[in-house]
């Protein structure tokens, strides 16, 4: 694993991160410190964790929102890596259940090293967070931590349970969205200022913004998961519709169409032989790729408000950025 901070994209992800770069780098180093191993093969798993090349967007996050109400510390170091290990913790799991072969242009653990050993490791990135995370010495902040990854696995549970309802509806869609995803964004912008010393008021505005914006992010998400190229993406597309997961431009397009042709889309989703470019003809015919990304829109005109309603520092600004970075973001 690398002890510098992560190469960004092209659109801007640099200029974002250099208010916190320095406190970007100790999470660094923390991650490098704390992911390792004196068994060669369990250092081997945890280079395949995808910790090594991520975009460290609630590292980052937790870093701005700590930094926009007070000075940061320690404390704010540690959790931020903590987060990011259960972060990547879920994505393990994630690309388990999704059967996903690539992440990051890399194998995913599961596909390389085989699913029961993906979800050993999974377990031990979740569990090796909280042990840092106590470094806060808060124990409100660790109650936080803990009710965050709660939701996130609640919200996978839920998707779960949902999958191949082809009968989802857009509300439910976003219950999934705001826990499976969003949650993790919410608590590191909640945690950022809290460990600052921001009220319980301030606090709630942060978590709202970070909300705002994990759920436009998943929207993105679901949207580049079927018109996104996988050289630019880097991970497995397609997931959603072959393992029947219905996302917001399946939903939309099933209820722009009339009974026949409902009922035309539903055995077409149930087939064998689903593609995205098959999909793509369904729903270019209701515009629902459109409607999905102005929903996600939406959400970051949220985010963009409280950002901009900020004092004017070089964090906040940065803080605006990354909220149009998520919605212009190709991978």
């Amino acid at each position: 694993m690398s002890q510098t901070v992560p190469r960004q994209n092209s659109i801007g992800l640099a200029q974002l991160v250099e208010p916190v770069a320095n406190e970007l780098k100790e999470v660094e180093k923390t991650l490098f410190a704390e992911m390792r191993s004196d068994v060669p093969w369990m250092n081997e798993l945890l280079k395949s964790s995808s910790l090594a090349q991520g975009k460290r967007m609630r590292p980052l996050l937790l870093l701005l929102c700590g930094s926009q109400c007070g000075e940061l510390g320690p404390g704010h170091v540690s959790m931020a890596a903590a987060l990011e290990m259960i972060h990547v913790a879920t994505l393990v799991h994630d690309d388990i259940l999704d059967g996903a072969e690539s992440r990051r242009h890399q194998p995913t653990v599961g596909h390389k090293h085989g699913q029961h050993v993906g979800i050993l490791l999974g377990d031990y990135l979740f569990t090796h967070a909280f042990s840092v995370s106590t470094r806060t010495g808060s124990a409100d902040a660790i109650s936080i931590l803990a009710r965050a990854s709660n939701r996130v696995c609640e919200g996978e549970m839920r998707q779960n349970f949902f999958q191949g309802d082809l009968n989802l509806k857009q509300s439910q869609y976003l219950e999934i969205v705001s826990d499976k995803t969003a949650e993790l964004v919410a608590a590191a912008c909640h945690l950022g200022a809290a460990l600052s010393g921001a009220n319980e008021h301030v606090c709630a505005g942060f978590e709202k913004y970070g909300r705002d914006l994990g759920i436009a992010f998943q929207i993105v998400d679901d949207v580049l998961d079927i018109v996104g190229d996988v050289d630019d993406v880097g991970k497995t597309l397609g997931t959603d519709a072959a393992n029947s997961k219905l996302t917001l431009p399946v939903i939309h397009c099933r209820n722009s169409l009339n009974d026949e042709e409902q009922a035309q889309l539903l055995t077409y989703l149930t087939s064998s032989n689903i593609t995205n470019e098959g999909l793509m003809k369904w729903l270019k015919k209701t515009e629902s790729i459109e409607y999905a990304r102005d929903l996600a829109r939406g959400y970051i005109t949220e985010a963009l408000t409280f950002a901009k309603s900020l004092k004017p520092t070089a964090f906040s600004a940065s803080l605006t950025q990354v909220a149009e970075f998520v919605l212009r973001r190709t991978h």
